[in-house]
């Protein structure tokens, strides 16, 4: 396979790709420097959904997450763990891994990759938990530096996609009726797929508007040739692109279906973490990079810079999140071909403030840190 090929000869390759270049070292002021220590606090708290949210597989109204704070000199930065059941963390489990952190050894926020090196090596999965500190030092350090990450990087917050929305499954007419509430606020909108019905969903969309289309099916398609089928006729339907269709682990199969489909096929279940991304190539057309799954911003700066040179598209995506991880993912769209960052706009009970949607488009603030305020 083609995919083989490449594997062989980018292996080696790969470690030579240029990944994002370490923070610039503080000077620590050494009288005080024995009195600054790192604390990190957590708190559970449950996101309520505007509305039923459907999937191939399951249903649900609310959203646990744990939120953290890690507080620095003064500064506080903020994180968040999202913990949709799929998932495998809950909030008793992402607070008993918080509980093993001992941030005090490190002498400045700015030691990112050694603090982070170290979180990571503190258990194995626990991906979320690990994000809600990643998230709350990223902001952290953006603060002490007075800018926003997406600065910080080098990106031009002008060019951060539009986000598409997603219309969850539910009775056609109530999917007409979401429809028309919301495809005037967005440019591209998102559809849930892999259930019996998924023709009469679209069709029930299309009555009411045109705009684009993304669907995911969240492993709902089971036969690769039912798939292409599909494929071929939501692309008449004014589909642009197709998120997971097959179950997570068939990757011979998803490869010969991206091989002959006309629109992109993305990886999301099939897709965690940086570790992922060569032995995909060929596979999807791109990868979904949520932080959840991937440990958070630092190494989904490092997924990104990898899936571009090895020619892949890049989704920057989301869970049912409040603006905190939002914002945080949001810092990375710029370098984005697609952006799924409407996690925090499907809930009633946001606490911060920060990335906006105005006529579609992501807007970025330019407030320091994942650019958040309470």
């Amino acid at each position: 396979m083609k995919r083989r090929n490449f594997l062989k000869t980018t292996a080696l390759t790969a470690l030579t790709i240029p990944l994002p270049l370490s923070l610039p070292a503080r000077t620590v002021n050494k009288s005080s420097a024995g009195a600054k220590k790192m604390k990190l606090t957590f708190r559970p708290y449950d996101l309520l959904l505007k509305h039923v949210f459907t999937l191939a597989n399951s249903s649900r109204t609310t959203t646990p997450v744990v939120l953290t704070e890690i507080e620095y000199d003064g500064i506080t930065g903020y994180g968040e763990a999202s913990l949709p059941p799929y998932l495998g963390e809950t909030q008793a489990s992402v607070m008993e891994f918080l509980k093993k952190i001992n941030l005090e050894s490190f002498a400045s926020p700015f030691e990112l990759e050694d603090i982070l090196g170290y979180i990571d090596k503190i258990a194995e999965n626990n991906t979320a938990a690990k994000a809600s500190v990643d998230i709350a030092l990223h902001d952290l350090v953006g603060k002490i530096m007075g800018q926003p990450w997406h600065k910080i990087w080098g990106l031009d917050k002008s060019k951060a996609p539009s986000t598409t929305f997603t219309i969850g499954i539910d009775t056609l007419e109530i999917v007409r009726q979401k429809t028309l509430e919301d495809a005037p606020l967005y440019n591209i909108l998102k559809v849930k797929l892999g259930r019996e019905g998924d023709k009469e969903m679209i069709e029930a969309i299309r009555s009411v508007t045109d705009k684009p289309i993304a669907v995911d099916v969240n492993q709902g398609w089971t036969d690769k040739h039912y798939a292409l089928d599909m494929i071929y006729w939501l692309k008449e339907k004014g589909i642009v692109m197709v998120e997971q269709p097959l179950p997570k682990h068939r990757l011979d199969d998803a490869a010969w279906l991206t091989e002959r489909s006309p629109l992109p096929v993305f990886a999301d279940e099939s897709f965690q973490r940086l570790t992922d991304v060569l032995r995909l190539k060929g596979v999807f057309s791109g990868v979904n990079i949520k932080l959840m799954k991937c440990t958070g911003m630092r190494e989904a700066w490092k997924i990104l810079n990898v899936a571009r040179a090895a020619n892949m598209q890049v989704m920057i995506g989301c869970m049912t999140e409040t603006s905190c991880a939002v914002s945080a993912a949001s810092q990375l769209s710029p370098a984005a071909d697609w952006a799924d960052l409407d996690g925090n706009l499907l809930i009633s009970n946001d606490i911060y403030q920060g990335t906006t949607v105005v006529n579609g488009k992501l807007v970025l603030s330019d407030l320091p840190g994942i650019g958040i305020k309470k």
